[in-house]
C-alpha cells in the first residue's frame, strides 16, 4: 500500500512538471514598435545600425530580435489628415501647405482625409493612392464653435474603426485641432478619461499620432488656461503614441510647411523593431536607446505584446 501512495505521488510530480513546461515555453513573445530617428545633422534620411539599439520593457533589458528600415519594399503607410471641423475659417490659409505635403508623398502612401465633427472622424476621402485626389478633398472647416466637442472621441473612433482594415504597413494620423476637450471642462486633467482612452486605443493599434495646434472658431480658445489645456493634452497624446505636437504659442501657426516638411522627415526615418517580451499579454511600457552619436529616437510609451494583441 505504500508503495502505491510512492508510486502515485512520482506519477503526480512528473504530471505537475509536464504541466509546467509548456506553461514556461509561453512566458516569451515577440512584440514590435514603429521607432523614428532623428538625426541632428542636416541629412534627410538616417542609418542607426540594429547593433546601437537597447530596449527595456518595464526596466528589465530585453532582447532586440530586429530592426528594419520602413523603405524601399517596407516603406507602406496608412495615413490620415484628420481636421476639426470646428477650426476658424483662417484655416484655408494652410490648406495649400496641406495639398503640396500630399502630393509629394511617395506612391506607396494611401491617404484618408476626414473632418471631426460630433465625435466621428467623417471621412470625406478613404484610403487612395491618388494624392492628387486626396488634396482635392480637403475644404474649408464650418467653423461652427463646439460642433466637435472633443477631439479624443474622434480619434479613438478612427482608430477603433481603421478604414484600412489590418495590413502589415504602418498607420499614422496628422490631427489638427485645438486638443480643447470640452466635455471635462477646460483646464488640464492629466487624468482626463478620455484623452486617456484615445492614447490607449492608439497604442492598441499601433496609430502614431502627429498634432498641429489650431485653434477653433468661438471664445473658448480666447482663454489661455482652456488653450493651454488642449496643448498639454495634444502633447500627451502625440508623445505617447510615439509622434509630436506642432505649435506656436497660444496662437495660430503662420505657415504649416515647416511642420509637413519636418513630419515628412520622420515618415522617412521609421524603423520596425522587434523584440522579446516576457511580459503577459496586454500593453506594456517600453524605452529604446541608441548608442549611436547625433541621433534621437522617438517611440511610443506602450506596445501590445503577447498573442492576441495588436492591430486588428
Amino acid at each position: 500500500m505504500k508503495l502505491s501512495y510512492f508510486a502515485a505521488g512520482v506519477v503526480f510530480c512528473l504530471a505537475l512538471a509536464g504541466a509546467v513546461r509548456p506553461m514556461s515555453s509561453q512566458e516569451t513573445s515577440t512584440a514590435r514598435a514603429i521607432v523614428t530617428a532623428s538625426s541632428k545633422t542636416a541629412e534627410d534620411v538616417t542609418t542607426v545600425p540594429r547593433q546601437s539599439i537597447t530596449l527595456q520593457e518595464n526596466r528589465k533589458t530585453q532582447e532586440v530580435t530586429g530592426w528594419v528600415p520602413l523603405r524601399g519594399q517596407r516603406s507602406g503607410l496608412q495615413l490620415v489628415v484628420l481636421m476639426d471641423d470646428s477650426s476658424g475659417g483662417n484655416l484655408g490659409l494652410q490648406l495649400n501647405d496641406l495639398r503640396a505635403f500630399l502630393t509629394a508623398l511617395p506612391p506607396t502612401t494611401q491617404v484618408a482625409i476626414g473632418y471631426m465633427r460630433n465625435g466621428t472622424p467623417n471621412l470625406v476621402q478613404r484610403f487612395t493612392n491618388d494624392h492628387a485626389q486626396a488634396a482635392k478633398a480637403l475644404r474649408l472647416p464650418s467653423g461652427q464653435a463646439g460642433i466637435n466637442g472633443s477631439p479624443y472621441f474622434c480619434l479613438s473612433d478612427l482608430v477603433k474603426h481603421w478604414p484600412g482594415g489590418y495590413s502589415n504597413v504602418r498607420r499614422e494620423v496628422i490631427m489638427v485641432t485645438d486638443g480643447v476637450d470640452r466635455y471635462s471642462g477646460g483646464r488640464f486633467n492629466p487624468e482626463n478619461p478620455y484623452v486617456q482612452a484615445a492614447t490607449t486605443d492608439a497604442q492598441k493599434a499601433g496609430v502614431i499620432v502627429y498634432s498641429i495646434y489650431y485653434r477653433g472658431a468661438g471664445r473658448a480658445d480666447r482663454n489661455l488656461v482652456v488653450s493651454d489645456g488642449g496643448q498639454n493634452y495634444l502633447t500627451q497624446v502625440s508623445g505617447d503614441t510615439g509622434g509630436k505636437v506642432y505649435l506656436e504659442g497660444f496662437g495660430n501657426p503662420v505657415s504649416f510647411a515647416p511642420f509637413l516638411s519636418d513630419i515628412q522627415r520622420k515618415l522617412q526615418n521609421q524603423y520596425e523593431l522587434t523584440f522579446v517580451s516576457s511580459a503577459k499579454p496586454g500593453l506594456e511600457s517600453i524605452k529604446v536607446k541608441t548608442s549611436q552619436p547625433n541621433t534621437t529616437l522617438q517611440w511610443p510609451a506602450r506596445v501590445p505584446v503577447g498573442s492576441g494583441t495588436g492591430p486588428q
